[in-house]
């Protein structure tokens, strides 16, 4: 008696029209990966990369701004960073923005 029309429409045939709705969001999944997430990986990759080379000598620049040379490396993930005359700082690596000059491996 009170039944819609709603009710009474039949269900639309085959999985196409239901693929068709996700494709759009399968498509932005897509871009925003290739665009997005991958350069990230990589950056992140590189920078690793960068923090496990670090040895004594290299100059380098922290996130703070500050320009120093590695006096020492450390174990557990820290430096000495000589940024003047006898004044060392202790640093993280990760802090480690951007390697200025290498030093070259001394030849065993």
């Amino acid at each position: 008696m009170f039944a819609t029309p709603a009710f009474a429409q039949a269900a639309a045939p085959g999985g196409a029209a239901a693929f068709g709705q996700f494709l759009p969001l399968i498509l932005i999944f897509v871009i925003m990966y290739f665009f997005l997430i991958r350069p990230q990986q990589k950056k992140m990759k590189e920078h690793r990369a960068m923090v496990d080379a670090l040895r004594r000598g290299d100059q380098v620049v922290t996130q703070g701004g500050i320009v120093g040379k590695v006096a020492k490396v450390h174990e557990d993930g820290m430096l000495d960073v000589e940024i003047a005359e006898g004044v060392k700082v202790k640093v993280l690596r990760n802090t480690i923005v951007q390697v200025l000059s290498k030093t070259e491996p001394a030849a065993a």
